[in-house]
């Protein structure tokens, strides 16, 4: 049995603290009967004993009562957020339902515990941050802006409540985020303070020590720090009004996380960082004297502290990609201080206050155009203090174009808004997205056309046979994949060609028929196709019938008065070359073989190059496709492929009579490399009757040589009888027939 859930003394009296002060807080916003619902939520979560402490041994209801605290006084929200995060628990334990919520408290609370919800089952099952496009997808599901504004109060909150627990992992995990998704949303949001805080914080959890050192290098010059830009700022306020420049000057001490991050890029100590102090003069000037006034305080600055001119910023004359207008320059200010200084008007310190430039694009990442726009209009709703009544108006619309799903691994990956199962399999292979049958969204079986949509987790099921179609393209909505699929179709095209000729030539042979590309060219033109490709594509297909390709073929040729034939293609089986002799040109032996001679008339034939067969060795014919027959070696190389492939080309074949031609063949030699052996070599072969040189290269290394000889030859018996002598030459070791 589990243990039931119990408040600490502690956490009792804290949690009595806040829910008088945000009663206090929020008194004109939430009814006495809101209040008595809550109350009786929470007492059922407790007694059911439905609560759990999380991974840092937090207490869930008192968070939510710290968080609810933090966002009113931070942010401004009232009674729809402070409910659905006090609620929000209730519905993650199963206590109520967002239905429930929507009829007890409103929709508006209900909208934002939806939001909740989504964005809990979204790191439920994907608790680790592994790329932009999570940052993305936390977005999109945050439907309701006010989820977003929670979700960073939530964060913060659980930053400052974390510090003491020996859970270093989950507190590392949490640092990180806070750093890498929260802080990067509260600056966009405006919410600088909170931005601060959440570096600050993770810095603090995630490097102690450059922490600790900074914090005190600070405390210890806060109060003279402090005094100085008062000093700093007083007389360059009196000259910049004597020059009638209208302005007001800010100072301020960099955070400890920027100070860190400055201390990191370059690369020194903290009595290294020039900019510890920064002051900012905003000039109230007309549109026209912007770039004027501002150099004018430029040139006063300059003319009253020495500046560093290497450290001269001018954004004023080639703003940011972002829109950020400004000039900085660092001076050496009393004491011998360096103090950077930021000139900037009315409207560039808006610009740059506002965020018109994404976060995301400033620090080298793809903007999002829809963000940007969609986070200033909450910037404008929070700063113009209007009771948020504008915020049922705005509805997450970021990313309208794209959608975020997930592989089985976990992997996120990012499509285009309409994307299919198809566009996801051919993003992970082409050959996944050829055999692509259907796949599972979050289990459930879907065809390819189903539409993908942001959260969804996606398998792909293929089958062997399948293969691409050509109206695949429209149901796909990537370029990617359409390109992947016109490849595809385009190559199993030359497939279905290859394997239609196959067949047909298989046919013609069988019916003793031989197949010219002319005849065949003219035959597909009359049956009214306009490419050979559709032609065998109907093949491959069966729509036509190979045998009466074939009755068509001999029709067609029969007209032709012109017919030649290039040759025959026929199997082995069935080879014949007519009547002739053993002794003549040409004939079908009686153990029906095709005898290679001088003479040989009717049959276009060669001596293949990879094996080079002389008379005399053991050879066969091979039928190619154009008509005519390579003759080679019984044992060459390519033998073995030919005949498990093409078994029905082979034609048996031997040397007819006596050898009368000459033969090109390749020797290797090796030997010691001892002075006059390869003229020795050469001796020899010179010296053979009706055997010639063609040409010789040796090499040699490390005290051998070896070498390929080219010599022509009449017969296998000439060439025993050569490599018989080269192989007693002194200081030879071995002499082989290459082919």
């Amino acid at each position: 049995m589990e243990e039931k859930f119990e408040f600490t003394l502690e956490e009792r009296r804290e949690l009595g603290e806040i829910t008088q002060r945000l009663k206090a807080l929020v008194a004109d916003e939430i009814s006495e009967e809101d209040e008595a619902k809550v109350r009786k939520q929470l007492e059922e979560e407790i007694d059911g004993n439905k609560i759990r402490r999380d991974v840092f041994g937090q207490n869930p209801i008192l968070l939510s009562f710290q968080t609810a605290e933090l966002e009113v006084n931070e942010i401004g929200m009232k009674r729809d957020c402070v409910l659905a995060i006090l609620l929000y628990n209730s519905v993650i334990c199963g206590n109520m339902t967002v239905e429930d919520a929507e009829k007890m408290f409103g929709k508006s609370v209900a909208q934002i515990i939806h939001g909740l919800v989504r964005i809990h089952e979204l790191y439920t099952t994907r608790p680790v941050i592994e790329s932009e496009n999570f940052r993305s997808l936390l977005l999109s599901f945050a439907e309701d802006m006010r989820v977003v504004l929670i979700m960073i109060a939530d964060r913060v909150n659980l930053m400052r409540q974390i510090r003491d627990t020996q859970n270093t992992e989950a507190k590392t995990r949490a640092a990180e985020e806070a750093s890498y998704l929260y802080a990067p949303l509260a600056h966009k949001l405006g919410l600088y303070k909170l931005k601060s805080e959440l570096e600050d914080l993770s810095l603090k959890y995630l490097e102690h020590d450059a922490y600790y050192m900074i914090k005190e290098n600070l405390n210890a010059t806060k109060r003279s720090r402090d005094a100085y830009i008062e000093k700093f700022i007083a007389p360059l306020g009196e000259k910049l009004a004597g020059m009638g420049i209208k302005c007001h000057i800010k100072g301020r001490t960099k955070s400890i996380h920027s100070i860190w991050q400055k201390m990191k890029k370059q690369k020194c100590g903290f009595n290294g960082i020039y900019d510890l102090f920064a002051i900012r003069i905003i000039i109230d000037s007309p549109l026209s004297e912007e770039k004027m006034q501002c150099w004018q305080a430029y040139s006063l600055i300059t003319d009253m502290y020495q500046p560093n001119p290497k450290r001269l910023r001018d954004w004023l004359s080639v703003p940011k990609s972002n829109g950020y207008e400004s000039l900085h320059i660092t001076v050496l200010g009393p004491e011998n201080k360096w103090v950077e200084v930021q000139i900037r008007t009315e409207r560039m310190d808006e610009i740059a206050e506002k965020g018109l430039a994404a976060h995301w694009r400033y620090k080298g990442i793809k903007s999002e155009s829809g963000l940007d726009d969609w986070l200033k209009n909450i910037r404008a709703a929070l700063e113009n203090n209007d009771n948020l009544q504008l915020m049922d108006q705005f509805k997450m619309d970021l990313y309208e174009d794209e959608v975020f799903v997930f592989t089985p691994k976990g992997d996120l990956l990012k499509f285009p808004k309409g994307a299919t199962i198809l566009d996801f399999a051919y993003h992970i292979h082409s050959g996944v997205g050829n055999k692509c049958v259907g796949g599972k969204i979050n289990g459930k079986n879907v065809p390819i056309r189903e539409v993908l949509h942001s959260g969804d987790t996606v398998e792909i099921m293929t089958q062997s046979n399948q293969t691409p179609k050509a109206d695949w393209t429209n149901i796909v909505k990537t370029g990617r994949a359409r390109a992947k699929i016109r490849q595809s179709l385009k190559e199993l095209q030359i497939k279905d060609g290859m394997y239609a000729k196959e067949i047909l030539e298989r046919k013609f042979r069988n019916r003793k028929v031989e197949m010219e590309d002319s005849v065949m060219s003219h035959l597909v033109k009359r049956l009214g196709f306009k490419e050979m490709s559709d032609f065998y594509r109907q093949i491959v297909d069966e729509k036509l019938d190979a045998n009466d390709i074939v009755d068509k073929y001999i029709e067609e040729r029969d007209h032709e008065a012109n017919l030649k034939y290039a040759g025959v293609v026929r199997s082995a089986e069935g080879f014949s070359l007519g009547g002739q002799n053993a002794e003549g040109s040409g004939f079908r032996s009686s153990d029906d073989e095709l005898v290679i001679g001088q003479n040989l008339k009717g049959v276009d034939f060669s001596l293949a190059k990879c094996c080079n067969p002389i008379y005399g060795d053991p050879i066969f014919g091979f039928v190619t496709v154009s008509g005519g027959i390579k003759v080679h070696c019984q044992n060459c190389p390519n033998a073995p492929e030919m005949r498990k492939r093409f078994g029905y080309r082979i034609v048996k074949a031997r040397w007819s009579g006596k050898g009368q031609s000459k033969y090109q063949i390749s020797l290797r030699i090796v030997g010691n490399d001892d002075i006059g052996i390869v003229n020795n070599i050469t001796n020899i072969i010179s010296k053979e009757e009706k055997i010639v040189m063609r040409s010789i290269n040796i090499d040699s290394h490390d005290g051998l040589f070896s070498g390929n000889l080219d010599v022509l030859i009449d017969d296998t018996l000439k060439l025993e009888a050569l490599l018989k002598k080269l192989r007693t030459v002194r200081g030879v070791k071995s002499v082989e027939r290459l082919y």
